[in-house]
């Protein structure tokens, strides 16, 4: 499997680019977002996640390891393929997406192209709480990075942390939270009431 891609940026196509590496072309089909952070002729190192079909092999780049889990995350529920997890990436940043999910925002989950109220209202339901494994960078905190953890507190500081707090401010919200709601809160009430603490 290909996991990652470093050379030459040969095309660009309005949900693709070629990448030329080694004197051969892949066709990578990637985000909106993504697109517009690459240039003809120029050097850059993709991320890739390789689906295999009975009649295609496809390659799906990402300039960043928080767009490649959020993308393995939605592809994980029913109904979901790499092209409509490219789709709901192009609309919504991975930031956006953990605000849609912990807020319960079907509404701004459906203005993705190809999700409409069910679909919208299962991505809720299965990936509520759900914060994709990997590093999650704390927006310029002079501390070390937040890392994903377990349980309820875990992530929703892992989702403040997303959503671009520091690790000091997501911390004390979520403490507050913790303190209002109970020691037995979810994730998704956690998050919810960690935001309203971190707004004020």
């Amino acid at each position: 499997m290909i996991a990652l891609l470093a050379g030459t940026v040969a095309a660009l196509g309005a949900d693709h680019a070629v990448i030329e590496v080694g004197g051969v072309g892949y066709l990578v089909q990637a985000s909106a977002r993504t697109l517009a952070r690459l240039a003809p002729d120029t050097a850059v190192r993709l991320l890739i996640e390789t689906h295999v079909r009975e009649d295609a092999i496809m390659l799906f780049g990402f300039v960043d390891e928080a767009e490649r889990a959020w993308f393995r995350q939605l592809t994980s529920v029913q109904g979901v393929g790499g092209r409509l997890a490219l789709a709901i990436l192009s609309t919504l940043a991975p930031a956006d997406l953990v605000r849609a999910i912990a807020m319960e925002d079907r509404a701004a989950l459906a203005r993705a192209p190809g999700v409409g109220a069910k679909l919208a209202a299962r991505l809720v339901t299965e990936l509520r709480g759900a914060v994709p494994a990997g590093p999650v960078a704390t927006s310029g905190d002079a501390g070390p990075a937040l890392q994903p953890a377990t349980g309820a507190v875990g992530e929703a500081l892992s989702a403040l942390a997303n959503l671009g707090f520091r690790g000091t401010e997501a911390a004390a919200a979520v403490a507050a939270a913790e303190a209002a709601l109970g020691a037995d809160a979810g994730t998704a009430a956690l998050i919810r009431e960690a935001l309203k603490r971190a707004a004020r």
